[in-house]
């Protein structure tokens, strides 16, 4: 089982990042979290900072936007001037806003892939060089499960997640020369206050179909990330019923296409007005 001594998680200031810094604290681990709130980082700095294990241990935060890779460069060239490359990166910082497609604006589209997708690339294209020169290093980042099923409700949000898989799987087989390990998460619906946003957004359908789905714990999933990412695996997937989904949807092939639309007619029937 790998071992760990420096962490660094995006969107660590709430949800499944913090519920992983919390861990990672826990066990010896020095961690930074990286987010947009200052205020928000600074409480989840004590909350974190209060279940370390050793005085020298540290909780470092960083106030920045990823969306914007000079200020991503600017802000971790800094720190690992004087922390050094961690030995774990975690991209956990994500948005959500579901609705039908005709009703989301274009600016809707852009800022989803903006943090999704381009705010992982921007700190992987940090620090990916930085973990080839010492041949070294494990890599996290979080997708959805709708980054491998097209769920009724996000196509602003499930095209940004397809993007997160598409980029792990080819840095998986590019990295592994190199020794740095890839892992990529499909959590399924988690108890965060991302969660509570999306929730008075999500359209009929899509509620119908997310109600069928049992809702984890970020301590649960934080849990489930850190065994698997520590057993080397590359496709993590916390909650049976996501493991059992995931394995559906690549048994079923094309015929997942109308599987889908049966569940989504029954869904409408229940919630729609006939």
């Amino acid at each position: 089982m790998k071992k760990y001594h420096s962490a660094l998680i995006t969107g660590g200031s709430s949800g499944i990042g913090l519920a992983l810094a919390k861990q990672l604290a826990n066990e010896g681990v020095n961690v930074c979290l990286l987010a947009r709130d200052e205020v928000k980082l600074r409480k989840a700095q004590q909350e974190v900072a209060s279940l370390v294990v050793h005085k020298k241990q540290r909780v470092d935060i960083l106030v920045c936007d990823i969306t914007n890779f000079e200020n991503v460069h600017q802000t971790l060239e800094q720190w690992t001037s004087q922390s050094g490359v961690p030995d774990l990166v975690i991209n956990s910082a994500g948005a959500v806003y579901p609705g039908y497609f005709e009703e989301l604006d274009i600016e809707v589209f852009h800022a989803l892939m903006d943090v999704n997708y381009f705010g992982t690339l921007h700190v992987l294209a940090y620090f990916i060089p930085k973990m080839i020169a010492q041949q070294s290093g494990t890599v996290v980042n979080l997708a959805s499960q709708a980054g491998f099923v097209g769920v009724f409700g996000y196509s602003a949000y499930g095209p940004t997640k397809y993007a997160v898989r598409g980029l792990s799987d080819v840095l998986r087989a590019e990295m592994k020369p190199h020794k740095i390990q890839v892992s990529i998460v499909f959590p399924p619906d988690t108890q965060t206050p991302q969660l509570d946003f999306e929730a008075p957004l999500k359209p009929p359908e899509t509620k119908a179909i997310a109600g069928k789905s049992k809702i984890l714990s970020p301590e649960h999933v934080a849990k489930t990330i850190l065994k698997d990412v520590r057993k080397g695996r590359y496709v993590i997937i916390p909650g049976l019923e996501g493991k059992v989904f995931f394995r559906l949807i690549n048994l079923l092939g094309n015929l997942v296409y109308p599987v889908m639309d049966l569940i989504i007619s029954g869904a409408q029937k229940k919630t729609l007005p006939e």
